[in-house]
């Protein structure tokens, strides 16, 4: 039975993690589902060699850290792009409450199981993010009702311990009445559980004394990452007469035979996309040279580096003498931009992978602090920062410029280039940008990021001290 469930989730190999709800539902049956089939009362034929098996595997399996994100990762999905739950456990993506089309088509929809939504809530849930926990839980509660007495073999939960969660979750939010509710169908199944006979009591008392009849929904305050996904209309681009389409040499001889496509896209800040940047060929070579060294990607944080949940990726850097490909990358960049990019100017080419629900908060490239371990390179504040789209996404993954409210989309092969710094020095804080988490698909960027100094005469500052 388990072997005819994932056979049938995997018609499409190649599309297989494309799609979030199939990489959670992968991700969970290796960590949860696998043990739960090898070690069940059920498998008392071949069980040694069936742990002989699962053994020389394990170590190769996600552990607890890839199932909790993915599961933060399908939540994030839903508060940036404010899908529906119910929507997402039927394999659709679709906006609360929308009669618009879905923001993503799957060509093959996959839903989530009862186990599946319980588990999402159950990780709202252990956080005390009962907004969360609720949305889910509900959906898991629903599920195993319609199944109820049927044995999974993927299961681990059951339509008790949803019931257990989703009315503790209430009386967290401060509905109490449907607390009782819950607890009192959850005896109805488990009459000798003590602990939830107490919690019914406590329940009727407090509805006795009049407290929490029906309660305020759940309080909620959308991360900042939600921004995203509700940027207010952009400008009429009849508004902005001097964006335009060009062929650049740039003054560069290395441009003279086959001129940068570039593509203004915001005058202030500058913001600029310049088409077929690298070919196919070349992506994928950087990618293959990054694979084996990514790591999860890390913030400044004063003085330090460090892990953070507003930024989900994993990252590798590579030397320009990793490969001809990454040093012709190199002198594209230093063609196209008219900056010195040799040691220590600019920064290593970063390489970055961002999964499942991968996304960076807004942020600035520059640093704002004199502490910050940019300052290291002894070369200056990140003057520009040039980022090469190596994949295409199939939904999400834009670069939305927060301030200057306007988004770019992921293009393929495309490289987006704009100014950290103003003339003068100064930060642009125009330039406050995120990532936006992917909706499906798998999308890979290189960053190179360029310093202040060397750049003095190729940049120079201008008369105005404000500029």
């Amino acid at each position: 039975r388990f072997y005819e469930k994932v056979q049938a989730l995997h018609q499409d190999p190649k599309a297989s993690v494309d799609n979030p709800l199939l990489a959670f539902s992968l991700i969970k049956r290796l960590h949860s589902d696998w043990p739960n089939v090898i070690y069940s009362d059920e498998a008392t034929e071949n069980i040694q060699a069936l742990h002989d098996g699962f053994k020389e595997v394990e170590q190769e399996l996600p552990g607890y850290e890839d199932l909790d994100g993915a599961a933060r990762a399908l939540m994030r999905l839903q508060d940036v792009y404010a899908l529906s739950v119910k929507g997402m456990a039927n394999g659709v993506f679709q906006r609360a409450g929308s009669g618009r089309p879905p923001l993503y088509s799957p060509g093959r929809r996959v839903s989530l199981s009862a186990d599946d939504c319980f588990h999402v809530g159950k990780v709202a849930y252990d956080t005390g993010d009962y907004y969360h926990s609720i949305a889910w839980l509900e959906e898991a509660v629903g599920l195993f009702r319609l199944s109820y007495g049927s044995w999974n073999a993927g299961d681990r939960s059951s339509l008790e311990d949803a019931l257990d969660h989703l009315a503790f979750s209430y009386f967290m939010a401060g509905n109490i009445s449907h607390a009782l509710s819950l607890s009192r169908e959850f005896l109805h199944y488990d009459p000798s559980n003590q602990r939830v006979a107490r919690n019914v009591a406590k329940y009727k008392k407090l509805l006795e004394m009049g407290t929490g009849c029906c309660g305020p929904p759940p309080h909620y305050c959308p991360p900042s990452h939600a921004l995203l996904g509700l940027l207010p209309p952009q400008p009429a681009l009849e508004h902005l007469p001097h964006l335009s389409c060009s062929y650049e040499t740039n003054g560069n001889p290395y441009l003279f035979l086959q001129p940068a496509k570039k593509e203004m896209v915001w005058i202030q800040p500058y913001v600029a996309l310049y088409h077929d940047f690298i070919s196919d060929a070349e992506a994928e070579t950087i990618k293959g040279l990054a694979g084996p060294w990514l790591q999860r990607s890390v913030v400044a944080s004063g003085e330090k580096q460090q892990k953070a949940e507003y930024r989900i990726s994993k990252s590798a850097w590579l030397k320009d003498t990793a490969d001809p490909v990454v040093r012709a990358l190199e002198q594209r960049i230093a063609a196209i931009t008219g900056l010195d990019l040799r040691p220590p100017y600019a920064e290593y080419l970063q390489v970055v992978n961002y999964g499942l629900g991968g996304h960076y908060e807004p942020h600035f490239d520059h640093a704002t602090s004199r502490k910050s371990p940019l300052y290291r390179m002894k070369s200056g504040n990140r003057i520009a920062t040039v980022m090469i789209y190596l994949s295409a996404v199939e939904a999400g993954g834009s670069t939305a410029f927060i301030y200057a409210n306007f988004s770019v989309p992921v293009v393929k092969n495309a490289a987006l280039f704009w100014w950290n710094l103003r003339r003068n020095g100064d930060g642009d804080g125009d330039t406050l940008h995120a990532g936006c988490p992917v909706l499906a698909g798998d999308k890979w960027v290189a960053n190179k990021w360029i310093h202040e100094h060397g750049q003095e005469f190729r940049r120079p500052c201008s008369a105005d001290p404000q500029d």
